[in-house]
């Protein structure tokens, strides 16, 4: 079982100010002042707690 939806954690980037910028495969790009944070979309899979910490590390998030 998924931790967070990949649809949860892009609105949260974008909310953030990240803008999608490419994909490669199943990895899409945001990227906001330099920072550059790739999600993994593996369809219904959804993102892992680990991979979701480790996405608001990287972006400077901390998710309320």
């Amino acid at each position: 079982m998924s931790y967070k939806s990949v649809k949860y954690v892009i609105d949260l980037l974008k909310k953030n100010g990240f803008i999608f910028k490419s994909q490669k495969g199943s990895h899409m790009k945001f990227e906001k002042n330099g920072i550059v944070v790739v999600v993994p979309n593996h369809g219904s899979k959804g993102i892992e707690k680990g991979t979701f910490h480790n996405i608001l590390k990287q972006a400077g998030i901390e998710d309320k």
